[in-house]
C-alpha cells in the first residue's frame, strides 16, 4: 500500500494539458507506468494481450503509443526502474503478491461462471510484474532511443531525488509517495490520460493529467517535510501499517500539534496505545535517507543525446517477435526517427 494522503495532496494538484509539459525533462516511475499498462490493456474478459508464444505484450502496447505521444509534445521521458526493495518493503511486496494470488482465483472462478465484469475487475487487481516483462520494456525503450536508468534502490525515490538536483522538471508516478521522498514537482496520470471506463460499472470517467508541488503542499498544510513523513507514517506506508483509526486528517492534526518525533510518538501511545516509537524512526530514515545514484545533467544529456532509435530493430522486435501490425508500427516508426533527428532535439536544456 503506498501512502493514502490524496484528500490532502487535492488542495494544491491542478489539472493540466499534455501540451504544458512540452520542452520538459520528466522522470517516469517505470513500474508504476507498467503495472498501470498492465492492469488497463486487457481484453474484456480480463486476458491481458498477448503474442503467438504467449507472452504478455499489454505494456509493450503502453509504453510504445504512451511515449510516442510524450514525444510528439516535446515531452522528454526517462523511465527509472526499481533496484533491490529494502527489507521493509520486501514485507509489502509480499503481502500483494499474496492479494494478487486471490485476484487470480477470482478471476478464474468469475470466468468460469461467465462473469465477464466481475473477471476483467479480478483480473486487473491479480496484475504482477516479473522479469520478462522488466526486460523487454528496457529492450523496447532502448530501440525506441528513450533513455532508461536502473535505480539501486526505489524508482521513486531516484527520480524525486533528480528533481530536487534539478536536472529533471518532474517526477511522474501514481503514488504519492513522491512528496514523501521531497519530488519538487509530481505529475499524475501521465500515462493513464483519457477516457477510462471504471471496473464492474457502465461508467467512463475522465482521467486528467495532474500535477503538484511538495512546497506547496507543505505550505498549505503548514507543515515541514519531516512532519509529512510522519503523517504519511500515521496512515500507514508501503513501510509500516500506520495507526487504527488514524486517516489523513487525524495524522495532519497530530503532527501539526505535537510537531517532532517524541511529541508524536507520545501522543499516539497515550490516545491509541500504540508504541510506534521505533516504527516512526524507521519510516522516517527511509524517506530522507533513500538509496539513490548521483546524476548530472551533463550525464543525463550524454543518455538522451546518445540514445538513438533502431528502425529495423524496433520493427523487428514489435512486429515479428511479438506480433504488432508492422503497418501500425512502421508509421509511428517514421516519424519517431524523424524527430530524434530533428534539430530541436539538441541538448537537455531544450527539455528543462
Amino acid at each position: 500500500m503506498a501512502v493514502e494522503i490524496g484528500k490532502l495532496v487535492s488542495e494544491v494538484k491542478e489539472r493540466i494539458e499534455l501540451d504544458e509539459l512540452s520542452g520538459k525533462t520528466i522522470a517516469i516511475d517505470a513500474y508504476n507506468t507498467i503495472y498501470q499498462f498492465l492492469s488497463i490493456i486487457r481484453q474484456p474478459d480480463g486476458t491481458p494481450l498477448t503474442d503467438s508464444k504467449g507472452r504478455v505484450t499489454s505494456h509493450l502496447s503502453g509504453l510504445f503509443h504512451r511515449s510516442m505521444n510524450l514525444l510528439e509534445a516535446r515531452i522528454q521521458p526517462v523511465f527509472v526502474f526499481d533496484g533491490i526493495p529494502s527489507a521493509l518493503k520486501q514485507r509489502a511486496l509480499e503481502a500483494r503478491m499474496h492479494r494478487r494470488d486471490e485476484a487470480r482465483r477470482h478471476w478464474s472462478e468469475a470466468l468460469e461462471k461467465g462473469m465477464v465484469e466481475e473477471a476483467r475487475t479480478y483480473a486487473m487487481a491479480s496484475t504482477r510484474i516479473d522479469r520478462d516483462i522488466v526486460d523487454s520494456s528496457k529492450e523496447l525503450l532502448g530501440m525506441m532511443g528513450i533513455p532508461w536508468i536502473q535505480a539501486p534502490g526505489e524508482g521513486e525515490a531516484q527520480s524525486a531525488r533528480m528533481t530536487r538536483d534539478g536536472i529533471v522538471y518532474a517526477s511522474a508516478s501514481q503514488d504519492y509517495d513522491s512528496f514523501l521522498l521531497g519530488a519538487t514537482t509530481v505529475i499524475r496520470n501521465l500515462a493513464i490520460s483519457g477516457r477510462r471506463k471504471l471496473p464492474g460499472r457502465n461508467v467512463y470517467v475522465n482521467v486528467s493529467i495532474e500535477r503538484a508541488c511538495t512546497g506547496d503542499l507543505l505550505k498549505k498544510l503548514g507543515i515541514d517535510q519531516r512532519m509529512l513523513i510522519m503523517l504519511g507514517a500515521l496512515v500507514g506506508t508501503d513501510f509500516n501499517t500506520g495507526v487504527d483509526r488514524v486517516g489523513p486528517m487525524t495524522a495532519l492534526k497530530i503532527v501539526r500539534e505535537h510537531k517532532t518525533q517524541d511529541g508524536v510518538s507520545s501522543y499516539v501511545k497515550q490516545k491509541y496505545g500504540t508504541d510506534i516509537r521505533d516504527e516512526l524512526g524507521s519510516v522516517i530514515g527511509i524517506f530522507e535517507n533513500p538509496e539513490t545514484a548521483a546524476m548530472t545533467a551533463e550525464k543525463l544529456e550524454s543518455m538522451i543525446e546518445d540514445a538513438k532509435p533502431d528502425r529495423a530493430g524496433l520493427t523487428r522486435f514489435m512486429c515479428v517477435e511479438h506480433g504488432f501490425s508492422e503497418e501500425r508500427i512502421s508509421k509511428h516508426v517514421d516519424r519517431l526517427v524523424e524527430m530524434r533527428n530533428g534539430p530541436s532535439q539538441k541538448g537537455i536544456n531544450k527539455w528543462l
